[in-house]
């Protein structure tokens, strides 16, 4: 079940960290805040974006987890539909309507299999990224047995050595096989690569993926020769999608950073060598934070530590502020350096995350903000969904 929706008789402290109508210095604190203008700005500009070129937006809703966020998506056009990572999280997507889904993941668990096929059954349609011979099978013969239909994309391993296979042979062999199940239906390939979103330097990036993408041109020709056509062509993210995008070879890009950004997709620079926090994304999704103590001179507590937040890629960065800087936590406290004694007890800051995807799955609520004022509120509606 997804989580269900706030009502006035929710307790704020308790139950949500806040209420619409609400200031935002009531806000109850560490939580996660959407500034609305931000947001939208973000979802906006994408959509503009990728008017001028022959691609969907298909945003992996494994970076928010929101049921409202992806309909926000999905609503500005351009949208082939939306990504997910485990099964869990497609269950939560799919029961809350969104009818196109695919998993940019291999699912070879029975248990998993037989979850993800009963989505297909209920009448989603799904699809599924295969690099292996049994587990299409084993995908094959579930959806026999439910008499429904999964479609598949082979993945290509683009240089994160992670999942994929990186042979033109292994790619046409996992082709042929789909094609000559009975159940599946192929699409196309899966070919993302990870590694290189994050890497600073516009023309490095550039660079890595003008590889990637001959890399894959080699193999839709090689599935040509042997009779196979791909429909989709998936992969891209916040950091390369304009690569994809204008490659004439992707069908669809997997954004999901872009609707938030965070301080470590900040860094990373566009082609003019501006961070792309300052020219092309606004920062959307904040920890909001209240200080709890300035006993110590030169320093303050803040209420935002280990426990609501990722640092896996980095501390977060205090908005909006060059006076003061977040410089340690533990689990529950954040150390604010404020040489000056500026902080005050119960001053409210936005911290922009170091890493938005798992920061995310530590919350219950997005607190949605305009103008200085609560908005809405939005659960995580796929929070823990791990499976």
């Amino acid at each position: 079940m997804t989580k269900k929706n706030f009502s006035q008789d929710s307790e704020v402290g308790y139950d949500i960290p806040a209420l619409p109508g609400m200031l935002e210095s009531e806000v109850q604190t560490p939580c996660l805040l959407i500034d609305m203008d931000q947001f939208e700005s973000n979802l906006q500009r994408m959509a503009r974006i990728l008017e001028p070129f022959n691609v969907s937006l298909r945003a992996h809703a494994k970076m928010h987890k929101s049921v409202d966020i992806a309909n926000q998506q999905i609503s500005l056009g351009k949208s082939r539909g939306i990504c997910c990572q485990k099964v869990s999280e497609a269950e939560v997507f799919a029961r809350a309507g969104i009818q196109n889904i695919l998993l940019t993941n291999q699912i070879c668990d029975p248990l998993k299999i037989a979850r993800l096929v009963a989505i297909a059954a209920d009448g989603c349609q799904i699809c599924v990224c295969v690099d292996d011979v049994e587990n299409i099978s084993a995908l094959d013969a579930e959806a026999r047995r439910r008499n429904t239909r999964l479609h598949c994309l082979v993945e290509l391993d683009c240089g994160v050595q992670r999942c994929g296979v990186s042979s033109v042979e292994q790619v046409v062999a996992l082709a042929k096989a789909v094609k000559a199940s009975t159940a599946l239906k192929f699409d196309g390939l899966q070919a993302y690569q990870g590694n290189v979103q994050h890497e600073l330097k516009y023309h490095q990036r550039r660079q890595i993926m003008d590889d990637v993408i001959a890399k894959v041109k080699v193999c839709l020709e090689a599935l040509r020769t042997v009779g196979i056509e791909c429909e989709i062509v998936s992969g891209g993210g916040t950091g390369t999608f304009l690569f994809e995008a204008a490659s004439g070879v992707y069908t669809e890009i997997q954004c999901g950073s872009y609707a938030f950004m965070d301080a470590d997709y900040g860094q990373v620079e566009n082609l003019e060598g501006q961070r792309l926090d300052e020219a092309d994304w606004k920062n959307a999704l904040f920890l909001l934070t209240g200080v709890m103590s300035t006993a110590v001179d030169g320093q303050a507590v803040c209420d935002a530590g280990l426990k609501v937040q990722s640092v896996d890629s980095g501390l977060p960065v205090i908005f909006d502020r060059s006076d003061i800087s977040y410089i340690t936590c533990s689990d529950e406290h954040g150390i604010i350096k404020d040489d000056y004694n500026i902080l005050k007890i119960n001053d409210k800051l936005r911290l922009i995350p170091g890493h938005c995807d798992p920061t995310v799955n530590l919350h219950d609520w997005y607190v949605c903000v305009r103008n200085g004022r609560v908005e809405d509120l939005w659960p995580v509606s796929a929070r823990g969904k791990s499976w």
